[in-house]
């Protein structure tokens, strides 16, 4: 509204300025026109000075029309902001009670809202131990291997936790949708095995050559790092797809269920 304004207002003072300017000319069929010619140059004056307050107030239109486009663009982003935290990973219209409501819940509802699939995880973490009790005499003998089992797994969980928290604010904000999923899904895996690669790379040599780790852990740990990394980011962004595929809280299942996973 303030923009159409703004140009009505323009179109106004423009239009205004030609009459003004077409009014002021001499008739051709003036006397004064015909027998002293040089009384147009005081006309000729009013008029340039005419389109030059002309000028100068479009100059200043158009500035004024960009800053209420900066404003109306910031006040969007501002609108858009509290429907990022409706917490389904979908764009929906969140209302205000709704963005209340948690801040007003007790927080045993909330704590039994989230028991059930914390609980689910905290069974399915315990395939980690099985697995980790099925290389005990690997790990009996290549203690240095040991050493690096949480570094891999919490390096795991902080690069799936990034994808999840990333897609849960596009999805949320209505950029990405199911039918995003592919492609989002691909890049993800593909940032990770990057970000896993050079990080690998750093980590190796370091552990290698600074804290005396063997050279076959230290290469384990170089190949290792690339896989977890594209492995957690590809469940990070699959995950809440998922999530709103199947009609569940994305926030809530999320970020546990890639954890679980890595690990």
């Amino acid at each position: 509204m303030l923009l159409m304004r703004t140009a009505i207002v323009t179109v106004c003072l423009f239009s205004y300025a030609l009459s003004s300017t077409f009014s002021r000319q001499p008739s051709p069929s003036s006397k004064h026109h015909l027998q002293r010619p040089f009384l147009k140059m005081p006309a000729s004056t009013e008029d340039s000075s005419v389109l030059r307050e002309l000028k100068e107030t479009i100059q200043k239109q158009s500035k004024e029309i960009e800053k209420l486009k900066n404003e109306l663009s910031i006040n969007q982003k501002a609108q858009a902001e509290p429907t990022a935290g409706g917490g389904h990973g979908a764009p929906v219209d969140v209302t205000q009670e709704e963005l209340v409501a948690y801040s007003t819940r007790p927080f045993y509802q909330i704590a039994y809202k989230r028991m059930g699939w914390l609980g689910l995880f905290l069974v399915s973490l315990s395939t980690t131990a099985v697995i980790m009790n099925g290389f005990e005499h690997t790990l009996e003998k290549q203690i240095e291997l040991a050493y690096f089992v949480p570094l891999l797994a919490g390096h795991g969980g902080n690069t799936g936790g990034q994808a999840v928290g990333t897609i849960l604010s596009a999805m949320s904000a209505g950029i990405v949708t199911l039918k995003d999923a592919p492609r989002m899904i691909a890049k993800e895996a593909m940032s990770g095995l990057l970000a896993g690669a050079i990080l690998g790379a750093i980590v190796g040599p370091v552990a290698h050559y600074t804290m005396g780790i063997s050279l076959h852990v230290s290469t384990v740990i170089l190949i290792t790092l690339p896989l977890v990394s594209s492995i957690a980011s590809t469940l990070g962004c699959a995950i809440p797809f998922a999530c709103v595929a199947a009609g569940l809280d994305a926030s809530v299942i999320a970020a546990p269920a890639m954890t679980s996973f890595v690990d």
